[in-house]
């Protein structure tokens, strides 16, 4: 799975903006306030909107007021993606559409939900699942090619509120393949808010598949991947051996009272030291890699400024195990303003968030010619970047 694009109207800061051709590593900058976060949120909005509905989700973030872009409370938040998802078994360039506007009593509701895609190289798209204010239709025989689209079958039904994202219900059958799909990969996103304060207790014993979006299971993951998984374990290891000065061993150990601890050996010391005696910078370096060598990647993992706690020595390898995990499945979105990570990236691989009139606009590195002439002679992005020089496209 890979978002191609993304068009954002009318959610906070972001009043008419897009992104296109998206690579599998996307990187954001721009100065603080411009929206880095808001982007995170939009994928965070979608996958609350879907666990829990609408109306939540905006409560969630301060009720329609705080989420609308600020003048504009009587339009609606639309958002679009366009991605490529696998659906039994072809690659489909689908677009997903939702509308949300207020009712009259002021409730946020799905004014429209569309989910579309080609079922040939020719011709429009066609609406696969069309919703609004709760009704609607889904096609059920979607992937038939001996039919005709005017003998697709429609199914029509009708939610429980309006405020129900159809992909919620709908993507629960198989019948229904494109919405079941989408559904699972929106359920599949990390969004993280990692702490390192939940990171360093110790676990109740067990395992867990997947780190947590505040990473407070590291020695359960620690264990799941030792038992289960101990080729991605030991790249854990070496990988943290080479990139943290005198760590030679991590393990997972379980204590009397059933709880996890994670010890670290320093080939200094006779005997490791818990987790709590390590640096945050440490624990930190050891999540990530946990979160990077996940056996099965999270379709889109989405995180803030990881350079925070990390010794910038570290940062550009931190970029290259990001970049890793992009290639193996997962699309990656990281905000970021350390020159050290942006010296390990691509211009193609950067996009700019700016100011203009009190709403952000997006532009990617890669289409400004100064930059890519400067990086063709031997610049680093990083230093570009330190010296002003993506003024252009950051303010």
């Amino acid at each position: 799975m890979q978002i191609d694009s993304i068009e954002i109207n009318n959610y906070r800061v972001f009043r008419q903006a897009k992104m296109e051709n998206l690579s599998r590593m996307v990187v954001l900058i721009g100065a603080n306030g411009v929206g880095k976060s808001t982007l995170s949120d939009v994928f965070a909005f979608l996958r609350d909107s879907l666990s829990m509905n609408v109306g939540k989700a905006v409560a969630k973030r301060g009720g329609w007021k705080e989420l609308t872009s600020r003048g504009f409370t009587q339009e609606p938040i639309e958002l679009t993606l366009q991605f490529r998802l696998e659906i039994t078994g072809y690659e489909r360039l689908v677009t997903y559409v939702l509308k949300i506007e207020p009712d009259a009593k002021g409730h946020p509701v799905v004014a429209r939900e569309i989910l579309r895609y080609k079922r040939s190289s020719y011709g429009a798209p066609f609406h696969f699942l069309d919703f609004s204010y709760g009704k609607g239709y889904a096609i059920i025989n979607e992937e038939d090619f001996s039919k005709k689209e005017t003998e697709l079958k429609r199914e029509e039904q009708e939610l429980d509120s309006p405020d129900i994202l159809a992909i919620k219900g709908l993507g629960q059958f198989e019948r229904f393949k494109a919405a079941r799909a989408f559904r699972a990969m929106v359920e599949n996103w990390h969004i993280s808010d990692f702490h390192i304060s939940d990171a360093r207790p110790s676990c109740e014993d067990g395992f867990a598949e997947h780190l947590s979006v505040r990473g407070d299971n590291v020695a359960q993951v620690a264990q799941y991947l030792y038992t289960y998984h101990p080729e991605q374990f030991q790249q854990v290891l070496e990988t943290m051996t080479r990139r943290v000065p005198g760590i030679e061993k991590v393990e997972a150990k379980a204590l009397e009272d059933g709880r996890l601890v994670l010890r670290f050996g320093d080939k200094h010391f006779r005997d490791p030291f818990v987790s709590r005696f390590v640096s945050d910078g440490t624990i930190k370096m050891f999540a990530y890699l946990l979160l990077l060598h996940d056996p099965k990647p999270f379709p889109i993992l989405a995180i803030e400024e990881p350079e925070n706690q990390l010794y910038p020595e570290f940062l550009p390898h931190l970029a290259e195990e990001f970049r890793a995990y992009s290639r193996r499945g997962g699309q990656v979105f990281v905000s970021t303003h350390s020159p050290d990570f942006l010296n390990a990236l691509k211009l193609e691989e950067i996009y700019c968030l700016r100011k203009e009139g009190g709403f952000t606009t997006i532009s990617r590195a890669s289409n400004d010619e100064t930059l890519q002439a400067l990086v063709a002679a031997g610049d680093l992005p990083g230093y570009l970047w330190k010296q002003g020089l993506f003024g252009s496209l950051v303010k």
